[in-house]
């Protein structure tokens, strides 16, 4: 059976922190390829049109084999739903071990996710820790169990992990603000994100 990771989210857009997550999963589990999958319509923001998202999610990734980004969300219409990505990811990918990588913001917010009492049990759960804000690795794991308690309490039982990564303190955010202010974003997104970014006057105010 192979290992495979999703690692979902709207990349608006993608930065050396997500690279970090996504490379930090990939040797810490036993992951053959980290399965990038770029928001269509994500339900609870709006973000740049699909094509940019994708295009730089497409050249930040392009010197690791071992990443690949996924179109599955181009065929499906309205919101985009975690448990339809794995469903339709399933159907390419069949007898898979499947994780899932997220931010810990992100996984605070599982219990209210679409269908989490199918979704939360077909995956395994990689958090990357929310070290951005100076939280300790112990109050991570704390915020991680009384999730888990949650869904627990709902008969949902999940199985997580947190990631060891180094402490990168950059957001999409972030740089979407530094555009906005007409501030430099280098090395804060690969060279080839940032001159897209430039190229189609992404983020501007």
């Amino acid at each position: 059976m192979q290992q495979l990771a999703i690692f979902g989210g709207t990349f608006d857009p993608v930065h050396w922190g997500h690279l970090i997550v996504a490379e930090t999963a990939l040797h810490q589990v036993p992951i053959e390829h980290v399965i990038w999958v770029p928001s269509l319509n994500p339900p609870h923001k709006q973000a740049a049109l699909f094509q940019h998202r994708l295009e730089m999610v497409q050249k930040a990734i392009a010197d690791q084999p071992a990443f690949t980004v996924s179109l599955v969300e181009i065929y499906r219409h309205g919101t985009s739903y975690a448990i339809n990505t794995l469903i339709d990811l399933s159907t390419f990918y069949p007898n898979t071990h499947w994780y899932w990588i997220v931010g810990l913001d992100t996984f605070q917010t599982l219990p209210r996710w679409h269908r989490v009492d199918e979704l939360a049990q077909l995956c395994h759960w990689l958090i990357a820790p929310r070290l951005i804000r100076g939280e300790t690795i112990a109050e991570s794991q704390s915020i991680c169990n009384q999730v888990e308690q949650e869904l627990t309490k709902r008969s949902i039982h999940i199985h997580w992990q947190l990631l060891t990564i180094p402490l990168v303190g950059v957001s999409s955010s972030l740089i979407r603000d530094r555009c906005r202010d007409g501030q430099s974003i280098r090395y804060l997104v690969p060279e080839s994100v940032r001159n897209y970014i430039a190229k189609h006057n992404l983020y501007g105010s």
